[in-house]
C-alpha cells in the first residue's frame, strides 16, 4: 500500500510503501539508517542486513544522497524519534540515483545556499519554515472567511502609487506609465465600498536597494480594508488576526517549531490585547534609554524598534505618528492634526514591524488637499477621490507582511529564508 510519511500513524505494524528521497544516511556494521523525506515529512528507515538479505542491504549502503526511492517496510512506533515513528525496511527500489548533490551534510555559507535555493528548500529547516508559512496562509483565509471578509484581488500592474513612485518598479502599459504594485490598498478601499469588509493576499514589490535582513524587494502582503471601521476598530481586528495565526502555528506546526529549535514559550503569550505606546512616548522612552540620534519628527530605525519591542513580551503598537512621516491618505487625529490615526505593530525579539495600518481620510476635500500637498497627479487619483464623492464613510485598513511574520513566528534569523526560490533582484540586493 502506497502512503505518505504524514499518513504512517494510521498504519502501525502494517507494511507500506513510501515514495521518498534519501536526505541522509549512516550505517553501523550490519544496520543502515536512512533519513527519508517525501514532502509531507521526514522519517527514519532502518535496514537490518539479517532481515532483508545481501541485495537490499547493498542498495541501502550504496544509494547516494537525494536519490529517489520506493521504500517498503513495517511502520513502528518509536518514542525516541521526534516524528514518533520509524520504518523497519523490507525492500528498496531505486528510481533515480543522484550524483554529486552539491548541498552535503557539512556546513555551508548562506551565500552558497542562496545560490542553490532551488535545492536548499529540501532541507529540514527550510522545509519547516515553508510549512509554517503555509500554515499562516491557511489560518489567514480561515480568519477572514470566519469574520465575513470577501477576498478581492487587486491588479499587480498599477497606474497610481499609494506612497509615491520613488520606490516602485516602472514599466510601460502600452503608451501609459505603470508600476509593479507596492500595495493593493487603494484598490481594496474601492472594494470595501462595494463589499464592506475585504482582504487581498498577493505579491508586492519595492524598488529599494536595502541591504538589511529586514527588507525584501518582492514579498507577499495581506491587506484588509473595512468600511465603517474607525481606528480603534481596526486595532482590535489586527490583534485578533495576529493572535489567530500565532496560535494556529503553535497548534499545527509543533514538529516544525521543534526542528527550528523555536522557543514556543515566546509564542504562547501572543494573545490579545497587545500593549500600545504613542509615538510621543516612544521618543521619550528612547531618549531615556540613551538614544541621542532620534528627535520628534524622525522615523524609527531598527535599533529604535528593537529597544521598544524588548520592553514587552507581546507585539506592541506604536500609534499616532507625525503626519509628515506617513502617506497622504491617513486620517489626521481630530484633536491633534500634526499626527495621524495610524499604528505600526512591532514584533517581539527584534523582528521589526509586521503590520502598518491606519484610518483612511474619508473627506473628499481633505483628501484632494493631501494629493496636491504630496505632489501627486490629480488625474491619476480621480477614481480614488470619487470613492469619497459617492457615499463616503469612515473606513480603516492595514497590511501584514507575510515573510517578516514567517521569520518572527519561526524564529529564523534571515527574513529572506522564507522565500521559496531565488529571485534575481533579491540576489542583487540581499
Amino acid at each position: 500500500m502506497k502512503v505518505t510519511i504524514s499518513q504512517v500513524s494510521n498504519y502501525i505494524d502494517q507494511e507500506v510503501t513510501i515514495g521518498a528521497w534519501l536526505a541522509n544516511k549512516r550505517s553501523s556494521g550490519k544496520i543502515a539508517f536512512l533519513q527519508l523525506r517525501d514532502g509531507t515529512g521526514f522519517m527514519q528507515g532502518v535496514v537490518v542486513k539479517a532481515e532483508v538479505g545481501e541485495d537490499v542491504f547493498k542498495v541501502a549502503k550504496s544509494t547516494t544522497q537525494e536519490s529517489s526511492l520506493y521504500v517498503t517496510g513495517i511502520v513502528k512506533k518509536d518514542e525516541r524519534s521526534p516524528f514518533g515513528y520509524e520504518l523497519s525496511v523490507t525492500g528498496l527500489e531505486v528510481i533515480h540515483e543522484a550524483v554529486d548533490y552539491p548541498i552535503t551534510p557539512k556546513e555551508h555559507g548562506t551565500e552558497f545556499l542562496m545560490d542553490h535555493r532551488h535545492l536548499w528548500i529540501r532541507s529540514r529547516k527550510q522545509h519547516a519554515v515553508l510549512k509554517i508559512r503555509n500554515e499562516i496562509i491557511r489560518a489567514t483565509y480561515e480568519f477572514f472567511n470566519k469574520n465575513d471578509f470577501t477576498k478581492i484581488d487587486p491588479p499587480i500592474l498599477t497606474g497610481s502609487a499609494p506612497e509615491g513612485t520613488s520606490e516602485l518598479f516602472h514599466t510601460k502599459y502600452f503608451e501609459e506609465d505603470a508600476y509593479l504594485s507596492q500595495s493593493g490598498q487603494l484598490y481594496m478601499e474601492a472594494a470595501a465600498m462595494a463589499f464592506g469588509k475585504v482582504f487581498s493576499f498577493g505579491p508586492t514589490f519595492r524598488a529599494e536597494k536595502s541591504k538589511t535582513r529586514r527588507h525584501l524587494i518582492e514579498f507577499w502582503m495581506i491587506e484588509p480594508e473595512m468600511a465603517f471601521y474607525q481606528f480603534e476598530d481596526s486595532l482590535k481586528v489586527q490583534e485578533q488576526y495576529v493572535e489567530h495565526i500565532a496560535q494556529a502555528v503553535l497548534a499545527n506546526c509543533k514538529l516544525e517549531l521543534k526542528t527550528l529549535d523555536r522557543d514556543i514559550s515566546k509564542l504562547e503569550n501572543i494573545k490579545a490585547p497587545f500593549p500600545r505606546i504613542t509615538y510621543d512616548d516612544a521618543i521619550t522612552f528612547l531618549k531615556e534609554q540613551g538614544f541621542d540620534d532620534i528627535e520628534w519628527g524622525d522615523d524609527f530605525g531598527s535599533p529604535h524598534e528593537t529597544a521598544i519591542a524588548n520592553s514587552y513580551d507581546k507585539p506592541v503598537f506604536i500609534t499616532h505618528y507625525p503626519t509628515s512621516l506617513k502617506p497622504f491618505y491617513m486620517q489626521p487625529d481630530p484633536e491633534r492634526e500634526e499626527v495621524v490615526l495610524c499604528a505600526d505593530l512591532i514584533a517581539p525579539e527584534g523582528y521589526g514591524e509586521i503590520i502598518g495600518g491606519s484610518e483612511r481620510i474619508h473627506d473628499v476635500d481633505l483628501l484632494d488637499q493631501r494629493v496636491e500637498e504630496h505632489g501627486l497627479e490629480p488625474e491619476a487619483y480621480k477614481w480614488y477621490l470619487e470613492l469619497r464623492k459617492y457615499g463616503s464613510v469612515p473606513h480603516s485598513g492595514f497590511g501584514l507582511g507575510l515573510e517578516r511574520t514567517v521569520a518572527w513566528l519561526s524564529g529564523t534569523e534571515h527574513v529572506r529564508e522564507s522565500i521559496p526560490f531565488p529571485r534575481l533582484l533579491n540576489r542583487l540586493y540581499p
